[in-house]
């Protein structure tokens, strides 16, 4: 379904992202946590596509079995990395072949996380750049939907770590939904007034399309220290860092914390209107499940 129509259905989304699994053991597992979260009927799920698009071929595979095989609604990461502009175009008309109805449009990280990394290799250095390819294929008329693919882009709560000037930053993103985007999805964050600020200064800034918040149950104190990474960086309030460490690390009281603390952003964030919650599983349905559950959330259209 068109992420427009989406929108028009449901009052707040609920969504939860995956990434491409790497061996056959780990597909298996991916698709157990799909098969305890699909009676969530989440309003849909998207997959990530990996530095320098490494996981290309991947993210598509899954995408593909999971618009086949299961009652999801798929939407596919799609990054500048690397791809020239014929590349990308390829992309999108299988995807356009396959029934998929939306993309999320990211800038994406080098291989390797290469500082170094020489953005002339490619046809985008930007995500905008992105953004009007996807909305150029549209205009082609390539898609079965008149209106073509449904677009997504990134913001980032706490500020994106490439653009220190904050000003300079939310024009970027002005331009992504200026270039043709229908919503935003954000980094993940821990402190909702983050959250709240970014959404005001959007609306300052006259970008009026639904900000999607995105939250990540902490389940470990390693994975915890990978988010960080992960994300250039993620700012853990005081509150939250006492609340783990008391849990002397304990992996089970350290789980039990940072689902917790999820859960109460997700109940606050409803309680401000957000247009959407998306769910970073790390391919696993336990915290999501747990967190629905606490809610009072029967399945995602029970907010529609």
């Amino acid at each position: 379904m068109h992420i427009r129509d989406i929108f028009k259905l449901h009052r707040t989304t609920f969504s939860f992202e995956f990434f491409p699994p790497r061996s056959e053991q780990a597909a298996a597992d991916l698709f157990v946590s799909i098969s305890e979260l699909q009676p969530l009927k989440p309003t849909f799920v998207s997959v990530t596509y990996g530095a320098g698009g490494s996981t290309r071929e991947l993210t598509r595979d899954l995408v593909v079995r999971l618009e086949s095989e299961t009652n999801l609604d798929p939407i596919p990461h799609l990054t500048c990395v690397g791809h020239s502009e014929g590349e990308v175009r390829e992309v999108l008309s299988q995807y356009a072949k396959g029934g998929i109805s939306n993309i999320l449009a990211l800038r994406g990280d080098p291989p390797d996380n290469d500082h170094e990394y020489d953005w002339s290799q490619g046809s985008f250095r930007h995500a905008g750049d992105l953004v009007r390819a996807i909305k150029a294929f549209n205009d082609s008329g390539e898609h079965p939907d008149r209106r073509g693919f449904g677009i997504g882009v990134a913001g980032f709560p706490e500020g994106h770590p490439g653009t220190p000037n904050r000003l300079v930053e939310m024009e970027h993103l002005k331009a992504k939904v200026d270039a043709g985007a229908d919503y935003i999805c954000t980094q993940l964050f821990f402190d909702n007034r983050d959250f709240y600020d970014f959404r005001d200064r959007c609306r300052l800034a006259g970008i009026d399309v639904p900000i999607l918040a995105g939250i990540m149950p902490i389940t470990s104190m390693k994975g915890m220290k990978r988010m960080a990474e992960l994300a250039l960086g993620a700012r853990y309030p005081a509150a939250l860092l006492r609340a783990l460490n008391r849990t002397s690390g304990k992996d089970e009281a350290v789980r039990r914390v940072g689902v917790h603390w999820a859960t109460e952003q997700c109940r606050d964030l409803l309680d401000h209107d957000v247009d959407g919650i998306h769910l970073y599983t790390l391919n696993r349905s336990t915290a999501t499940r747990e967190i629905y559950k606490t809610l009072g959330v029967e399945d995602s259209h029970a907010l529609a």
